[in-house]
Order: structure tokens, then sequence, then C-alpha cells
């Protein structure tokens, strides 16, 4: 993915805790997202992010932080940096489109962390992956999160792929803003909200380049995206971590399921062609 070189940044809108550390408690998700299917998958293979957990680890001076990231050089260089473009693209896009719609988008700020950190919907620790809370109306990411997609998941990698994750999360916040976030406890209802954040993350990849941050993704870059939510469809996951595959206890939606309502974001770049509603 390659952003415009002389392309101005805006580090504000994440909050680099890196090495920070952080404080046992108890792990309450927010938004789904990915990071839902990552918990479910951590539990499944002994990992427990409900335990408590203190990070010791102190924050280093002079490490790199996300207020080094400038422009979009910096951005095609750095992982951090990246991610900050990505940020800054994602809510630029939704910005105007809200406003093109006589409404007004509430910026949401990413918080980076390193291995584990607290938030408004509890503690979050890298096992989960990546995921948006609504209490706090934050992305919460770990960039280790892009290692276990490829290494773990089998997903071939790529910025975009990167850029899908955040824009999914993102996704949450603006069903959040237009009141689509529901929350009933049933799991069609979390496949068609997850479904729909896969085809908001699309929309915004199609308007990618009208933000002024990056140029045109090729069809390469696209594919990257289309690979990385088939990576974690839910009976692509089921068959890996189970050996079978059980529709019924689906969240977030097939590989083919993610993949199809990306692309349809993708192709019409319309929030309005988001409804999965009828999804069953």
């Amino acid at each position: 993915m390659t952003f415009r070189g002389g392309a101005p940044l805006d580090p504000s809108q994440v909050e680099d805790q890196r090495g920070r550390g952080g404080f046992g408690g108890p792990v309450i998700v927010g938004g789904g997202g990915i990071g839902l299917v990552i918990l479910i998958v951590a539990l499944l293979l002994g990992v427990n992010p409900l335990s408590d957990y203190t990070s010791t680890s102190p924050s280093v001076d002079g490490a790199p932080s996300v207020q080094d990231c400038q422009t979009g050089a910096d951005a095609n260089k750095r992982d951090d940096c990246r991610i900050v473009g990505f940020v800054d693209s994602i809510q630029k896009y939704w910005g105007d489109e809200f406003a093109r719609r006589g409404d007004t988008y509430l910026a949401a700020k990413t918080v980076l962390y390193t291995d584990a950190t607290q938030g408004a919907c509890g503690f979050a620790q890298a096992a989960m992956g990546p995921f948006y809370c609504p209490e706090d109306e934050k992305v919460y990411l770990d960039l280790s999160f892009f290692q276990e997609l490829t290494q773990r998941f089998g997903a071939k990698g790529g910025p975009f792929a990167e850029g899908y994750v955040v824009a999914h999360e993102y996704g949450h916040h603006v069903q959040n803003q237009l009141g689509l976030l529901t929350q009933t406890g049933s799991n069609a209802q979390s496949v068609r909200v997850e479904l729909q954040a896969d085809c908001l993350a699309g929309v915004w990849a199609r308007h990618a380049a009208d933000t002024g941050y990056l140029e045109a993704p090729t069809d390469g870059e696209i594919a990257q995206a289309l690979d990385a939510a088939a990576a974690v469809g839910d009976d692509r996951i089921q068959q890996e971590t189970q050996g079978r595959i059980q529709p019924e206890r689906w969240t977030h939606g097939s590989a083919a399921q993610r993949q199809q309502w990306f692309r349809t974001g993708y192709q019409t770049g319309d929030l309005d062609n988001c409804d999965t509603s009828g999804v069953r």
C-alpha cells in the first residue's frame, strides 16, 4: 500500500501506550470485531486472556513514538506510522461522508499498546486481537496481531490487509454513531453486525485515494484485504482449531461471507448497500 509521500499525518488520532504495561482485571470486549474471533481461538488453543496479567515493561525513553509519524513517507517506512496513516484516511473519509449526509462524524482514537492495557471495556490483552470499545469509543490494537494473522491464521498479510483490519474496527465506530451496533447476545445478530463492518471497510477502501493520504489500491492490494477477511472467517477458524464446522456457533460469518461483504462495500462505495439484515 503506497501512501502519498508528502501527505501530512495527524498522529494525535493515535494514543501510543506501547511499553507502558497494564493492570490485571476482567476482559470485557465491546463492539465485537476481529478481537472476538481471536479471543475464542485463544481459549481453544489454551491461552487464557481472562486470567490476571501484570506487565512490568516500563516505558522506554527514546523508543519510537507515533509522534514521529509526520508524513506519508513515514507511513511507507514504519509499521506504526502506517497505522496512523490508515486511521487518518479512514476518519477523513467518514467525516466527509457524514457531512455530505448532513450529519457529524465524531472521531475515535486508536490505542496502540504492547501486551496489555486497560480501557473502558475492561482489560485488553494482545491475544484478543484488535477490537472496538463503544464505552470509550476507541479502537485497541497491538501491532503483533499482524504477525499472528499470518503465522497462526494463514493470511498472506501485506499493508492493505492491515488497512482492512483497522477499517473493520472503525466500521464498528460508524455503526455505533448510526445506532446500528446492536448487541443482543444472538449469534445471528453478531454475524450481521460483523459482516456490515466488513462492508463498511470496503466502502472506505473504494474511497481511500479520495482522502488524499493513499494512492488508489491495486487489484493485488484489494486481494490482500480479501485474503485477510477469509483468514478470520468462522468456518476456517473452526476447521483449523476444532476439525469441524458449526455454523450455529458463528459470530462473524464464513470466509466467503466476509469476502462477499467487503467486496460489496468496495464495488459500490456506498454504505447504503451495507444492509446485512437479511443475512441468515
